[in-house]
């Protein structure tokens, strides 16, 4: 599933204009306004359209958060009105590369799944599964969907349960089982003139719209603001009054890490980090009609940048770099702690 999946009832084409606009005014954000920008366009059925606002991203890689899930998306879109040579190579070099984040992995994924290869979707979903859950005690919110879906095309290829698939049940919260959701037979029963079975698949069919849309409607990051060394020093000397909340650059990064334990441990789902800048923080405080210095703006500016699509999800997947900018292995900088 997308992670930028727009309102059904939207005017789409109008909204995706709109997003080009503002990546227009705030080019920070440029990224995630044009990835909802194109889903619109898809929507809409300008399919062309979409690839070029993929295009139009990827023609500066260096600069994107995550450029294989733009490529992920493209692929994905391609294939959608019959660039289908295209769209396998694009897939093929996102497999070679072994992205960190779960999203492009789902979204290759389930392209071949829609076009019926269900053994190379199967791949898929297996190697992002043993990639980013090898060592993971437990799988994060946003791995789910491979897991899922990677149950649900085994079940199709009338494969026997694995360890993968037992986790993705006992992560399934719907009261009707993957078993049931995922089974090949149910799409028969839709053309039963037996109102029982109709009354069944209705029934899986709620619990399978209720997945998704908790899915969908799940909140923003819990965000927790991280300041660069350099920021950092730029905010205290600009507003000395912020170094009460700020001692040193050190116990803010020991802080950031322990507050975010804190949360994981008591349950709190969906954590994330957004990274603030002097620039940005001035113009939100100037936003919201208030002073820099005031202690209260610093969450209200953390979660700001997280409906922005600013957060990056905490703990960092296996092998991946601190959140801290250290550039060392997360296990061996913050997780080591």
């Amino acid at each position: 599933m997308r992670p930028d999946t727009p309102a059904e009832n939207a005017d789409h084409t109008a909204e995706a204009a709109r997003l080009e606009r503002t990546a227009g005014l705030h080019p920070e954000d440029a990224e995630a306004l044009l990835l909802q920008a194109s889903a619109h366009l898809e929507l809409s059925g300008d399919r062309p359209a979409a690839t070029t606002l993929y295009d139009r991203l990827l023609s500066s890689p260096d600069s994107l958060e995550n450029p294989l899930l733009v490529r992920a998306l493209k692929a994905s879109n391609l294939w959608e009105y019959g660039h289908e040579a295209e769209a396998r190579a694009i897939i093929d070099g996102v497999r070679a590369a072994s992205p960190r984040d779960p999203a492009p992995w789902v979204i290759v994924a389930e392209s071949l799944e829609a076009h019926d290869e269900l053994e190379a979707a199967q791949e898929t979903f297996t190697e992002g599964v043993e990639l980013l859950l090898a060592d993971a005690q437990e799988p994060p919110y946003a791995t789910h969907p491979l897991l899922f879906g990677r149950h649900r095309v085994r079940r199709m290829l009338g494969m026997g349960h694995d360890d993968w698939d037992v986790l993705a049940d006992t992560l399934h919260s719907s009261p009707v089982s993957l078993d049931e959701l995922h089974d090949p037979k149910r799409v028969w029963s839709l053309g039963s003139d037996n109102p029982a079975e109709l009354a069944a698949e209705i029934s899986r069919l709620q619990a399978e719209l209720g997945t998704y849309r908790e899915a969908l409607s799940r909140p923003f990051p819990v965000a927790v603001l991280h300041w660069p060394e350099d920021e950092l020093a730029e905010l205290v000397d600009a507003y000395p009054s912020l170094a009460t909340e700020y001692p040193s650059h050190q116990q803010h990064l020991a802080t950031i890490e322990t507050s975010l334990r804190e949360l994981s441990a008591s349950g709190t789902p969906n954590l994330g980090i957004v990274t603030g800048t002097v620039p940005s923080y001035e113009a939100f405080a100037a936003s919201e009609g208030t002073t820099p210095e005031d202690v209260s703006l610093l969450p209200q500016y953390a979660t700001t940048l997280a409906a922005r699509g600013r957060a990056v999800s905490w703990p960092p997947q296996r092998g991946a770099v601190c959140w801290c900018g250290s550039g060392e292995p997360y296990r061996e900088c913050h997780g080591g702690q």
